[in-house]
């Protein structure tokens, strides 16, 4: 599942954040220390392509990576920078680790906001520890919480001077077809990024990622890649739908008359059902599964709850609109690139999506769990 294989806009970049001054000093000093410590792991592929220290699959891989990054540029009109020419080994699971928050009965994320990415919803943290306990500290305010690794993220090409966002030994081992599609996704952010509203930015990275992939795989990769990355995308898009599924009957249940009334023994019992339908359901999907990845959303269908799926729903709400809308843009980067950047341009969130409705012919019909609160809360 897209959002919690590869988290892209700004899940680190606290750095940049930070500097601003809105952020309190400790996350300051994780912010900073955590992503100066992974610039300063990172050199250059060629390099670890002349040390014969590095492994035979980590050099092919690291050769992949700067074929897909070339692509990127030649096919997809994405920026043609430093970013993604380097590679960091981090010695560990993730890059950061996201917290997300959501009250009891809604999808609707807890923000927290900065001056240069607005309010997004989820706060990042280079330490697992310090992401649990931030966690913990979100529970005591009665908000459900989901803590999951980042194995990327995106500084939306701020640090391209100091020689852009590097590979990272957290993706690097990724299918071929998953791997392309990180690389796009993050380069997207550095095309395009709205403060303050992640759903739209996350939305449009996904399409950008989820097109781009296919023409990669289609002119690009072998046999092989091909056959490897159908079976993880038909997992991936199974999930996918159950999850929006659930999305939408969660929905319902808050904004039912139980909840209008403030019934909340009702409203609880009609939320675990639903919960309870989203694991039943899942366990037949899954049944279907083989391979290596059979389990691979055990533990966040283990763990799901108002936070998780609300994090979801910023990479898959609006994807089809940007879909179409390429589609309507005559298949053309450039073309779509420029209707992108006039949609993002209006002024609140409301507008860009029923500017994006127009111009794909879409019809949004539900409403879509949402980070750009009217309630803001601060860092």
């Amino acid at each position: 599942m897209r959002p919690f294989a590869a988290l892209a806009a700004l899940a680190g970049a606290g750095v940049l954040l930070a500097l601003t001054g809105c952020a309190d000093l400790g996350y300051y000093w994780q912010s900073a220390s955590g992503h100066i410590g992974i610039m300063r792991a990172a050199k250059a592929v060629p390099e670890w392509l002349a040390d014969p220290a590095t492994s035979a699959p980590l050099k092919a891989k690291l050769e992949l990576t700067q074929r897909i990054r070339r692509f990127a540029t030649r096919e997809l009109g994405l920026p043609d920078n430093r970013s993604y020419t380097s590679y960091a080994d981090l010695h560990r699971a993730a890059a950061v680790w996201n917290v997300v928050a959501a009250p009891p009965y809604s999808l609707t994320l807890k923000s927290w906001c900065f001056p240069v990415a607005g309010c997004v919803g989820y706060r990042g943290y280079y330490s697992e520890d310090a992401a649990k306990a931030e966690a913990e500290a979100q529970k005591k305010l009665d908000l459900e919480v989901a803590v999951y690794p980042v194995p990327a993220y995106s500084t939306l090409g701020w640090t391209n001077w100091a020689g852009g966002d590097p590979l990272l030994s957290t993706f690097i081992g990724y299918p071929e077809g998953e791997l392309a599609r990180i690389v796009f996704h993050e380069l997207a952010h550095q095309v395009l990024y709205v403060p303050g509203d992640t759903v739209f930015n996350e939305s449009y990275a996904t399409a950008v990622e989820r097109i781009g992939g296919a023409m990669w795989l289609q002119r690009e990769a072998g046999e092989a890649a091909r056959a490897e990355y159908t079976q993880f995308d038909a997992q991936r898009q199974g999930f996918r739908a159950l999850a929006l599924a659930t999305r939408r009957a969660l929905t319902q249940v808050y904004e039912s008359p139980e909840a209008k009334a403030g019934d909340r023994a009702r409203l609880e019992a009609m939320k675990q059902a639903a919960m309870a339908d989203f694991r039943e359901r899942y366990a037949r999907l899954k049944a279907g599964w083989s391979g290596p990845r059979q389990n691979a959303y055990d533990g966040w269908v283990s763990r799901a709850n108002n936070a998780a799926f609300g994090a979801q729903g910023a990479y898959d709400d609006l994807v089809p609109s940007f879909e179409t809308l390429f589609e309507r843009q005559g298949r053309d980067w450039p073309r779509f690139y420029t209707e992108v950047k006039r949609i993002a341009a209006l002024p609140t969130s409301e507008e860009r999506r029923s500017a994006l409705q127009a111009a794909s012919g879409i019809l949004q019909t539900h409403s879509s769990p949402s980070t750009d609160n009217k309630e803001h809360h601060g860092a």
